[in-house]
């Protein structure tokens, strides 16, 4: 058994939330997102999108163009779906092959489709990465979406759009580079190598990739329990299966059982990161206090509910609550300090002025607003501001 002060090092530790910095630059962007197998994805900049508030986080020195340039230039990171839309290493392309192949059969089902592919085919070969604006294709479909995370909607939509998303989720084409919110597609062939294209899923059967997809998630958190979590939203398993997929990966001795002090559901980690454990019960773990501002989606919030139980901090992004009824901000991002979540922060970057401004700053009831603390917040807002091309204001 540990106690859940442990718990928290553990997982955080595991996420290089805590102690000096484990990763470091770009080549430390893309090593977090390998171990942590996705990060998902959010459109909305208000100081930075969710993937890249993730990012900023944990690795020193990061910036938003490292994470252009690993999806759009090196190609070691893909944009598809895993946990909704998320951002993965281009190597887990052979894993999704059964995403790919849902998508083509349920394509085949739309009376005139396949030759209108051929013709958006036939076009972005010649003409190169194109958008739903730009590729001429008129009139519209009546559209059943197979984008996982779009779920079962019905209705008509622009034949372009409707073209492209069949064929990125085909996984014919792949986002060439955004705009905005804006996506250019243009054909996977020309940017990832054959060896991944051509690869086959490396799990032979559906069991066998439910337990990839499980262990991934486990090492994205770090320490998960068996419950109805949402951090494995995406990924069909219910409350028997998630039970004999758990004993399967234990009894493989892929994962570790523990229990935690006050709560009766048992937690699973890596059996590769049992060592961390053993660092973290012994206290010789690296846990010198760091601050840092944590993405509304960041794989740390994936479950609320193991936050509540193991942090004693209830958080809820607000931002689909209407202005009079928020408690807090609309993009309000908790702050992180040593293994304890001490408030929150709504930082709006003000780019024609270059400045950083604090919206809000709520601290929770029990911390001390010491010097120590003070310190660390005005170093973590010079980060974030330089993260946002901004100054923090005085």
């Amino acid at each position: 058994m540990i106690t859940k002060e442990q718990a928290r090092q553990f997982i955080l530790a595991k996420q290089g939330l805590i102690g000096d910095y484990r990763f470091v630059g770009q080549q430390g962007a893309y090593d977090y997102v390998r171990q942590a197998g996705c990060i998902q994805f959010d459109p909305i900049d208000v100081c930075g999108n969710n993937p890249a508030l993730t990012l900023q986080s944990r690795v020193k020195g990061f910036r938003k163009q490292m994470l252009q340039d690993l999806l759009y230039k090196d190609r070691k990171l893909v944009d598809y779906a895993d946990k909704e839309l998320a951002i993965w290493p281009t190597e887990d392309w052979p894993y999704f092959s059964f995403y790919r192949e849902r998508s083509r059969k349920l394509g085949e089902t739309f009376d005139g489709l396949e030759e209108l592919k051929e013709q958006a085919i036939a076009y972005i070969d010649e003409n190169g990465p194109v958008n739903s604006d730009t590729l001429p294709l008129e009139g519209r479909i009546f559209w059943h979406s197979s984008m996982h995370w779009s779920g079962n909607w019905h209705g008509q939509s622009p034949a372009a759009r409707s073209v492209l998303e069949q064929l990125y989720t085909d996984g014919e084409l792949i986002i060439h580079h955004k705009k905005g919110s804006r996506k250019f597609y243009d054909l996977a062939a020309k940017h990832l190598p054959e060896h991944v294209l051509s690869a086959e899923n490396p799990c032979k059967d559906e069991t066998e990739l439910l337990c990839w997809r499980v262990l991934r998630r486990i090492g994205a958190v770090g320490l998960l329990w068996d419950k109805n979590t949402t951090a494995f939203l995406g990924i069909n398993i219910n409350a028997e299966k998630r039970k004999s997929i758990l004993a399967k990966l234990t009894d493989e001795g892929k994962i570790c059982p523990v229990t935690v002090e006050g709560i009766k559901t048992p937690f699973y980690y890596l059996a590769e990161d049992d060592a961390l454990m053993k660092e973290v019960v012994s206290g010789q773990a690296d846990l010198k206090p760091r601050m840092s501002f944590i993405a509304p989606l960041d794989p740390l919030m994936w479950d609320k509910a193991l936050i509540a139980s193991l942090w004693d901090f209830t958080y809820a992004w607000e931002i689909y609550v209407p202005a009079a009824k928020r408690k807090y901000g609309y993009y309000t991002l908790p702050i992180l300090y040593g293994d304890r979540f001490v408030g929150r922060i709504e930082p709006v970057p003000d780019r024609k002025e270059g400045v950083l401004r604090v919206k809000g700053l709520w601290w929770e009831p029990k911390v001390r607003q010491t010097k120590k603390l003070n310190t660390a917040l005005e170093r973590t807002l010079r980060e974030f501001g330089k993260f946002n091309d901004c100054t923090p204001m005085k």
